[in-house]
């Protein structure tokens, strides 16, 4: 009886969730376009109506993610969905604003293609939210989903299939569209390493000795460790992308860590990974020049050279330029920054918002890894524990790389920042990733709910039957 009367309120505190995440959607949607319009009217002066009717698009499709959830993932986290319509719009709003500065009068190439972009990635996360019913399904297909990564990743190397023109080997060009199959394998990955240490973890916490007060692993228990080292520097070395590979090694190191709880598996694998880098740095000049414009941004021979430290120190201009609150939207010059639309739109915003924007998007990155984190710590199976915590790192180590990079903290890798950044792949990716911690989210919450219920119900006391208060009373 107590399971049956628990019902109602179960039920209310899932209604409740939703209700939350609605109210949440509704001030995504203020925040973003008092944005498109302050673009609007800091540049022109006058309103558009034509880019915010295209932004409604994708408030219907927000929308639909929204009732999926009421249907599909009920216990669903509030806080996902919401926080990332908002860093999604803020980058369409500063790719608008770059478009203006470009022509005035133009409606927008590049927003509205990030608009376009936006509504598949999100049509996607859709899919993913109803095919996936459980995400216990990923772990049956661990090897299979291993197997693609690495299929993924070679794709750029294939002649007739690699894009011409980029420094960086890491893109397709398949017709008229470009893909980056790397962004698509950090989740790949994600359920990869996560299916693989679930069987391995045992093997891989054995301890052979101790040194330096450090447990150490077995040495033959170190090859896992090694071929994803490999692996790594290989995409450093073939695909020249410094970002990608430091990304792919440091998830690893992350997944083995919350797996094994060793300490020592994340110094041996940093020892590993920066012995890899300074051998490359020292031969391959592609590295070497990222270090150099790094350490010497403001030689005035590496700043007027092709290639060298302008657009940096131009970013880095922008950022001063913008101080603590910004010069407002639409009043700055971002446009000054080469590639300001992708890998320096953090400088972008950071002008025109000021210090106190990048606090607060920065503040809605913390969210949404803390949110995966605390989804993976109370994760009921060690696959989905290690997968919303692999998912979510992915995320926080991205705009690590990206703002230490744009301010200096370490050198450029040419990552784009998850969410604000121009380019289909990458919103297609991180769009999954919001999806498949949601769905991790509901089957945790779910799985709290029936345990909470079946609690309640074995420790209620059971209604005595007559015989037994006849044979009491006798």
């Amino acid at each position: 009886m107590a399971s049956t009367t628990n019902v109602p309120a179960r039920r209310e505190r899932t209604q409740g969730l939703r209700n939350m995440e609605l109210g949440f959607l509704l001030m995504a949607y203020v925040i973003v376009l008092g944005a498109l319009l302050q673009v609007q009217l800091g540049v022109n002066g006058s309103f558009d109506w034509h880019v915010v009717a295209l932004f409604g698009g994708l408030m219907a499709l927000t929308i639909g993610v929204h009732v999926v959830l009421r249907f599909r993932a009920p216990r669903a986290d509030p806080f996902l969905l919401p926080i990332a319509t908002v860093i999604n719009g803020l980058g369409i709003t500063m790719i608008y604003r770059l478009d203006l500065a470009d022509d005035p009068s133009a409606p927008g190439s590049q927003a509205l293609s990030q608009i376009v972009y936006t509504g598949i990635a999100i049509a996607i996360a859709i899919a993913v939210l109803i095919g996936l019913r459980n995400h216990r399904w990923l772990q049956r297909y661990t090897y299979l989903f291993g197997a693609i990564s690495l299929v993924l990743l070679v794709l750029p190397l294939i002649p007739g299939l690699a894009a011409t023109g980029a420094n960086a080997r890491v893109w397709i060009s398949v017709g008229p569209f470009n893909f980056q199959p790397g962004e698509i394998a950090k989740i790949t990955l994600a359920v990869f390493f996560a299916g693989y240490l679930v069987t391995a973890r045992d093997s891989l916490s054995m301890v052979s000795r101790k040194f330096l007060g450090l447990r150490l692993p077995r040495m033959r228990d170190l090859g896992p460790i090694l071929i994803v080292w490999a692996f790594c520097m290989g995409v450093l070395v073939f695909q020249r992308d410094l970002g990608t590979s430091l990304l792919y090694f440091g998830l690893f190191l992350v997944m083995i860590f919350v797996a094994t709880g060793r300490i020592s598996w994340i110094i041996i694998g940093l020892l590993l990974f920066i012995g890899g880098g300074t051998v490359a740095a020292m031969n391959m000049s592609y590295v070497g020049n990222r270090i150099y414009a790094w350490l010497h941004p403001f030689d005035s021979a590496l700043y007027e050279a092709d290639g060298g430290s302008f657009q940096l120190v131009q970013g880095l201009f922008g950022l001063g330029n913008g101080g603590l609150i910004g010069t407002g939207l639409g009043q700055g010059r971002p446009d000054l920054t080469p590639l300001a639309e992708s890998d320096f739109i953090i400088s972008a915003l950071g002008e025109e918002l000021g210090l106190a924007g990048l606090f607060a998007i920065l503040a809605m990155y913390f969210i949404i890894v803390a949110r995966g984190l605390r989804i993976g710590h109370l994760g009921g199976d060690d696959f989905g524990r290690l997968l919303a915590t692999g998912l979510s790192f992915v995320i926080g180590l991205q705009v690590f790389i990206v703002i230490g990079g744009v301010t200096r903290v370490i050198p450029l890798t040419g990552l784009t920042a998850p969410f604000l950044a121009a380019g289909g792949s990458s919103l297609v990716a991180n769009w999954i990733i919001v999806a498949i911690l949601l769905r991790l989210s509901d089957t945790v919450r779910s799985g709290q709910a029936g345990a909470t219920a079946s609690q309640i119900y074995a420790s209620a006391p059971s209604t005595p039957t007559p015989n037994t208060r006849e044979g009491a009373t006798a």
